[in-house]
C-alpha cells in the first residue's frame, strides 16, 4: 500500500509539474532562473539613461515644475531563432528571428524596431496553418477579399474554403460582411520575410542584480506560431533566449502623479505603446 501510495503522489506531482511548466511561463521562468548560469546574453545598450533624457528633455518635461525621477533599467525577454527557408523556388534563405516573448511579435529591423503587428492574436487563438493561409491570402490583398478571390488564389474546393474560414471566425481572426471577408486586426502586418535585419552584437551580462522582465509566452508557443505562419519549407534550427536593454524613465508631475515612459536602450528610441507594461 505505501509503494502503491508514494506511486500515486509521484504521478499527480509530475502532472501538476508538466502542467504549472507549459501553461504558467512565470513558473517556468522561474526555474530556469534558478538553474541558470551567472551571465545572460543581451543586446547592447548604446544610449544611456541620460543622454535620452537630455535629448528628449522639451518633450518629456513640460515646464520646470516637471522632474526626472532615477530612471531603471530593465532586460525584456525574445527568442532568438536561427532560421531557414525558402526565398524563391531555387533558393534557400538563412538567417535569424527575433520574436518577443513578452509583446509576442517578430522583430522585422533592430535599428527601428519595426515590429510585425497581429501575431499576439494568433497566438491567443491558436491559429494553424491552414487558418494562417487565409489571413496570408487576406492580407495580400490589403486586408478582405470576397469568397470567389479566396477560392481561385487558394486553389481549394469551397467546401474546405468554408471550413478554414469558419474556424477563423470562431477565433476571431477573421470576420464576414456580405460576401467579403476581412481580417479582423486594425493594421495588420503579418506576411513578413521570416528574417530579422539584426544589426547588433550581443554581449554577456552578469545575472546578479539585473531586472528582467516576466515572458508571457513560452518558447514552444513562439515556435509554434512561426512554423504555423511560415509555412512547410520554414525550419527552426536553433534557439538562444536573449534580452532588450529597456530604460523606464519617469516624470514626476507637480499634482504628485506620475508619468513611465519606456525607451529603447539599443537605439534610444521610444517605445510606442507597447502592449505589455514592463514591471
Amino acid at each position: 500500500m505505501r509503494r502503491i501510495a508514494l506511486l500515486v503522489f509521484a504521478t499527480v506531482l509530475g502532472l501538476a509539474g508538466y502542467w504549472a511548466w507549459n501553461f504558467f511561463p512565470n513558473v517556468s521562468g522561474k526555474v530556469e532562473e534558478f538553474f541558470t548560469a551567472d551571465t545572460f546574453q543581451t543586446l547592447e545598450v548604446r544610449y544611456s539613461a541620460e543622454s535620452i533624457m537630455e535629448a528628449h528633455r522639451i518633450e518629456l518635461l513640460s515646464d520646470n515644475a516637471h522632474v526626472f525621477l532615477e530612471p531603471t533599467l530593465k532586460f525584456v525577454p525574445y527568442l532568438l531563432m536561427d532560421v531557414k527557408y525558402t526565398r524563391s523556388q531555387d533558393k534557400t534563405g538563412e538567417g535569424v528571428i527575433l520574436w518577443g516573448l513578452v509583446d509576442g511579435e517578430m522583430v522585422v529591423n533592430t535599428s527601428t524596431w519595426e515590429r510585425t503587428h497581429g501575431f499576439t492574436d494568433c497566438i491567443a487563438a491558436n491559429a494553424s496553418r491552414h487558418e494562417f493561409k487565409v489571413m496570408n491570402a487576406l492580407a495580400s490583398r490589403g486586408g478582405s477579399w470576397d469568397r470567389d478571390g479566396l477560392s481561385k488564389f487558394l486553389n481549394i474546393e469551397n467546401h474546405i474554403l468554408d471550413s478554414w474560414i469558419d474556424s477563423c471566425r470562431k477565433k476571431s481572426l477573421v470576420v464576414q460582411s456580405g460576401n467579403t471577408y476581412r481580417l479582423h486586426l486594425q493594421n495588420p502586418r503579418l506576411m513578413v520575410i521570416p528574417e530579422t535585419k539584426l544589426e547588433h552584437w550581443l554581449v554577456t551580462k552578469p545575472t546578479k542584480k539585473a531586472i528582467r522582465v516576466k515572458k508571457r509566452y513560452r518558447s514552444a508557443q513562439i515556435e509554434a506560431i512561426a512554423q504555423a505562419a511560415f509555412g512547410n519549407d520554414f525550419a527552426i534550427r536553433k534557439t538562444t533566449e536573449i534580452f532588450l536593454p529597456v530604460y523606464s524613465i519617469i516624470v514626476q508631475n507637480p499634482d504628485g502623479t506620475q508619468m513611465t515612459s519606456y525607451w529603447n536602450a539599443l537605439n534610444g528610441k521610444r517605445l510606442s505603446a507597447p502592449p505589455y507594461e514592463i514591471d
